[in-house]
């Protein structure tokens, strides 16, 4: 019957009867949902939780953070393994020949500052190693702060669904009202109806973002996949102000790809250091002692010193490679230095880009659409609007809450890519 009615009076309004056909579908589709719903364990509600206490959280409790911090305990062995000196080496022999026996021990030495340049280069590995892990925590910090907003944003989202369900249940009552006083068609009242029905089932499909939003806040800070926190730094707050002189001059050192690619050029040269300490002669000190010499001796000690003559092996090619390596990285450095600073100029050119937006939602938008949608409830109720005009300027307001509530969100996102691009926080 619904839908025969819909097709002999709503023709003419092919948005409208699209509406109604919708409407019969999203009906079971939000009984189906909140089966769902009951379905699911009972999330547990955390505690206050600002941003700032977010990010320390997972500073700490971050898994992949903390997978990532033990590489430094990898690199950290390298040093040891640098330092490890040569061992001795003991030979026996015995023969028909004077003398029949024999001890021999061997000790290589390193000469020329071989081993001091290993450690020196295994250190300049380990602050390579401090530096992936210090970008690696950068961009847990910008996936935490965005994750923080987007559950923000959602549990808003949520808020405003039920508001909006609230409004839509008192027009609701009001087109009952109207039409048992007489004063309009009982299709007014079914249209307000639909509406309702469409109201509660974006409710619904809110709650269900907002559990998704903060199931990934809570796998980056490692907690209970159910928690939901009472979110204590609003999305409408506004990120510091910055300029971008001073912006500049801090990615100049902070920035992650500099930084990486600065500590690179620092390994290249401690291996150019230690590959010239190779080139130095290998030395081995020999000693030990001959026995039973029939005639001539039955103890007697035994001296040798061997020395490699460095010829044909000089380590020209690893030093060839490493100065190339090194011109190579000096060009790579050089070119992520302007790159890195135009990347900066468009992170700041787009925080400013969203905080305009956010202040002319803010200050024209939002507001020129709440008087619009009071003025029209207020002809309706008198009697000179229809109920579609109410429903298009509730849904106008909704709209441009909705595109409110994304603009902040983006405005948070720009800051965090801003922040991780220059390396170094900003609030």
């Amino acid at each position: 019957m619904p839908t025969k009615f819909c097709k002999q009076i709503l023709t003419p309004r092919i948005g409208l009867l699209s509406a109604c056909i919708v409407g019969s579908i999203v009906l079971p589709l939000f009984g189906a949902m909140a089966g769902f719903a009951q379905q699911q364990p009972p999330a547990s509600v955390g505690s206050r939780l600002t941003l700032q206490e977010a990010l320390a959280k997972a500073d700490r409790q971050n898994l992949d953070l903390a997978a990532t911090r033990l590489q430094h305990l990898v690199s950290q062995a390298g040093i040891i393994i640098a330092g490890q000196r040569p061992n001795p080496s003991v030979s026996f022999s015995a023969t028909r020949d004077t003398p029949h026996e024999s001890v021999f021990f061997d000790q290589p030495l390193e000469l020329g500052g071989k081993r001091s340049t290993r450690i020196v280069q295994a250190r300049q590995e380990v602050a390579l190693t401090d530096i992936e892990i210090s970008t690696v925590q950068r961009q847990i910090r910008h996936e935490v702060r965005d994750a923080f907003f987007s559950a923000a944003l959602a549990k808003e989202v949520a808020e405003q669904q039920g508001q909006l369900a609230d409004l839509a249940r008192k027009l609701r009552d009001v087109a009952k009202d109207r039409f048992n006083a007489g004063d309009v068609p009982e299709l007014e009242v079914m249209q307000a109806d639909l509406e309702l029905a469409r109201a509660e089932a974006d409710q619904e499909v809110a709650r269900q973002e907002m559990k998704v939003a903060f199931s990934k806040l809570a796998a980056l800070l490692n907690d209970p996949p159910n928690t939901t926190w009472d979110l204590a730094t609003p999305l409408e707050t506004i990120p510091p102000q910055v300029t971008l002189p001073d912006l500049v001059v801090r990615a100049t050192d902070a920035n992650p790809d500099i930084q990486h690619l600065a500590q690179e050029a620092h390994v290249e040269q401690s291996k150019e250091k230690m590959y010239k300490a190779e080139r130095f002669p290998e030395v081995s000190v020999e000693a030990g002692a001959d026995f039973n010499s029939p005639g001539d001796f039955r103890v007697g000690a035994r001296g040798q010193l061997t020395v490699g003559l460095p010829i044909f092996s000089r380590y020209q090619g690893e030093l060839a490679q490493s100065s190339a390596t090194q011109r190579l990285i000096e060009a790579e450095l050089s070119a992520k230095r302007r790159s890195v600073f135009g990347a900066v100029e468009a992170a700041y050119n787009e925080v400013n880009a969203r905080l305009t937006e956010v202040n002319l939602y803010q200050k024209t938008v939002i507001p020129a659409g709440r008087k619009l949608e009071s003025l029209t409830e207020e002809s309706y109720r008198a009697g000179k609007a229809n109920i579609l005009a109410v429903i298009d300027a509730q849904r106008t307001v909704h709209q441009n809450e909705r595109d409110y509530l994304q603009s902040l969100l983006e405005l948070q996102q720009a800051f965090s890519e801003l922040e991780e691009t220059v390396g170094v926080v900003l609030d």
